[in-house]
């Protein structure tokens, strides 16, 4: 199988970064062949864990640049602050290099947009480009989406997602890039709670109109928001709520709920805890297996290579979750609803979302 292992580089040998290559270095199909990160120490680290490990030593580089010069990559994991994503990913792509990139695909929609029109370039040469969304692989996330796609909950009504997460103020100050709006992007919903968005996206379709307010309610000392509260309409007519906090202490679950007319669903902590489905009152057996993780995203996206197909996750849906964390943050900033398309379209492009983060009442 030697012949047709994908040779990846990892840039950013981070916590998520230790994720991804871990990740692979269980696989036949694939292999690190390169790490890429500015902090040496970050990269010598996981070069030796990966040797650990029994696996090939990878070259190490201090940039992108040099590492698609100076190896035989055939696959980038972007793993480096969020507002780095977009620029690193067309980089590679404009190289013919397949990418995955952890979640969101950035924080600055102008440079999603320009991503996705460089990825699907490359898809017309076959280069395959896709976003990490692991929990869209968790078993009990796959029996709701086959049952709302088959009709099961009957007409959907409503959606009730939260992430209810403590995330201290060493938390915030470990990194330079936490808690600012240019690389982190926003807190407690664009980092923490953007899986959230994904699945409830999943789940019931586009959101229509976006209401919202979020503030600071604990962490004072960070630029983006510790709370957020928002409420949705859908293509379809639900309606949804959406909750992310880090100011939960010491830390509560996540939990993304589906009603409908004929049924519904719960997945808390990434797995399914309550089905109800038919019009039956009585709930379902619900032991759907475990959670899928980065190895169930790895194994679709290594499958979309090797067969030239599209994998399940695209960077346009990365996109809508993008444009929807960053519409929360408008219609926070505005003190109004506002539409989903105008936000995907680039209409709200020059609102400063900063200004819409506010402090608790004194």
């Amino acid at each position: 199988m030697a012949d047709t292992q994908q040779q990846v580089a990892i840039v950013g040998c981070g916590i998520i970064g230790r994720t991804h290559a871990q990740t692979i270095a269980e696989r036949p199909d694939a292999v690190v062949t390169a790490l890429v990160d500015g902090d040496a120490a970050a990269r010598d680290a996981l070069r030796a864990e990966l040797v650990g490990l029994g696996r090939p030593e990878p070259k190490v580089y201090d940039d992108l640049t040099a590492a698609l010069s100076g190896s035989d990559v055939t696959l980038v994991a972007i793993c480096t602050p969020s507002g780095t994503h977009a620029a690193l990913a067309e980089q590679a792509l404009n190289e013919k290099k397949h990418v995955v990139i952890e979640k969101p695909l950035d924080v600055d929609l102008v440079r999603a947009r320009r991503l996705g029109a460089a990825a699907t370039r490359a898809a017309n040469h076959g280069v395959v480009s896709s976003v990490i969304s692991q929990h869209r692989f968790d078993a009990g996330s796959v029996v709701v989406k086959q049952a709302i796609d088959a009709g099961r909950f009957g007409q959907l009504t409503s959606s009730v997602a939260t992430v209810a997460w403590w995330r201290s103020d060493e938390y915030y100050a470990s990194a330079g890039w936490r808690g600012t709006w240019a690389q982190d992007g926003g807190g407690a919903l664009m980092n923490q709670g953007v899986h959230t968005v994904d699945l409830m996206l999943w789940f019931m379709g586009r959101p229509v109109t976006i209401q919202a307010q979020a503030l600071r309610a604990a962490h004072h000392a960070i630029e983006v928001e510790d709370t957020v509260v928002a409420t949705l309409t859908f293509e379809n007519g639900a309606v949804g709520t959406l909750h992310a906090t880090t100011a939960a202490f010491p830390g509560g679950r996540t939990r993304v709920s589906v009603h409908g007319t004929e049924g519904g669903a719960e997945v808390e902590d990434d797995r399914l805890r309550r089905l109800v489905v038919d019009g039956s009152a009585e709930d379902q057996p619900v032991d759907a297996g475990d959670p899928g993780g980065h190895p169930a995203q790895y194994d679709d996206i290594l499958t979309a290579i090797a067969d030239s197909t599209q994998p399940a996750i695209t960077v346009q849906d990365a996109i809508d979750a993008l444009a929807t964390v960053r519409g929360v943050y408008i219609a926070s900033t505005l003190q109004r609803p506002v539409k989903f398309i105008d936000v995907l379209e680039g209409r709200y492009d020059d609102v400063d979302v900063s200004r819409g983060i506010g402090l608790p009442p004194s």
